[in-house]
């Protein structure tokens, strides 16, 4: 999703946002206020290689969406999803831009679970320099993340 389509109010808001084929899309803060909350869980959808060498969020389930080089969608990721979101949970997928982990919570939806995709990613869209984690993302709102 290109956020620079949403304003910055609604980005950093409460408001769950509507979506085509999954529960909605919401900010960065009021994905982090429901796992404090204990009121979903948090998917990192980006590949291995991307949580290793650019980041990844402390206590995020790690279930990559597509692996790098390939990209073919991973074939564990139905059983993976379908394990996380056992119970009921609220299940909140994170790529590294917000458009990965519309196509991850778009299939979480169809298999029967409440998925949400976090606006902006990690890293957010790209700047005028192409450089990502200047104009929004995880990182940008100065929610929790390690780097190896």
């Amino acid at each position: 999703m290109n956020t620079s389509l949403v304003p910055a109010s609604v980005q950093a808001s409460s408001t769950v946002l509507p979506a085509q084929g999954y529960a909605g899309d919401i900010a960065p803060t009021l994905a982090w206020a429901w796992v404090q909350a204990g009121q979903a869980v948090l998917v990192d959808v980006r590949s291995d290689a991307e949580r290793t060498w650019v980041g990844f969020v402390p206590g995020a389930k790690p279930l990559a969406w597509k692996q790098w080089p390939e990209t073919a969608i991973n074939p564990e990721f139905d059983a993976g999803i379908l394990a996380l979101g056992e119970g009921g949970k609220k299940l909140l997928l994170l790529c590294r831009s917000g458009v990965r982990s519309v196509a991850a919570a778009q299939r979480a939806s169809a298999l029967g679970l409440e998925a949400y995709n976090i606006l902006e990613g990690f890293e957010g869209d790209p700047n005028a320099q192409a450089h990502r984690g200047t104009t929004g993302g995880w990182r940008y709102r100065g929610l929790p993340w390690q780097q190896n």
